[in-house]
């Protein structure tokens, strides 16, 4: 397991070449160049540590206005998408329980993430997927914020999921011109 330092690294160059970089979220920038982007390292490695960290985590963002938003990155617990997914049923209850539910919302990535309806390697399925896992959490009223000055909101998942099937299609290529030569 690498360490907290190239965990963290490995998921800012994540959110710099993909989400960034591929316009994943056309909102991320802003808030990177301003330094409001939280890259938070949870040494958990049961859920109930994992539920203590987020909570620790929503109480200051809570109390720091300044935080646009916080990535809990969690490497050593719910490696697994099937356990992430049910996790999301708690965080969301956590959320809930701290009568945060509408202030807050929990954005998932995982490195296994899998849309429900969906094949593994189908595409739509790489926009959320990230080197580690990750509770990305995000303050409601900055989303709607801009979600209201963008006419685009509404087609942000598909451009997403149109800017990452050319790049599935050059890996594979890549990947066979690999086992070929």
């Amino acid at each position: 397991m690498p360490d907290n330092n190239q965990v963290a690294a490995a998921v800012r160059q994540w959110v710099d070449t993909v989400v960034v970089g591929l316009n994943l979220c056309p909102f991320a920038r802003r808030e990177l160049d301003k330094d409001r982007v939280r890259f938070v390292i949870s040494d958990a490695i049961t859920e109930q540590g994992l539920l203590v960290d987020l909570k620790a985590e929503l109480d200051l963002l809570e109390k720091d206005a300044f935080i646009a938003t916080t990535l809990l990155i969690h490497p050593r617990v719910l490696e697994t998408f099937y356990d992430y997914n049910q996790f999301l049923n708690y965080a969301e209850g956590l959320l809930q329980q701290m009568k945060l539910d509408g202030v807050y919302q929990i954005a998932s990535f995982h490195p296994d993430y899998q849309f429900g309806g969906t094949e593994p390697n189908d595409a739509e399925n790489y926009t959320n997927r990230s080197p580690y896992p990750v509770l990305h959490l995000l303050r409601e009223k900055s989303l709607d914020m801009v979600l209201e000055s963008t006419d685009y909101a509404e087609q942000i998942p598909i451009r997403n999921i149109n800017s990452v099937v050319p790049m599935l299609f050059i890996s594979l290529m890549l990947r066979i011109g690999i086992c070929s030569a």
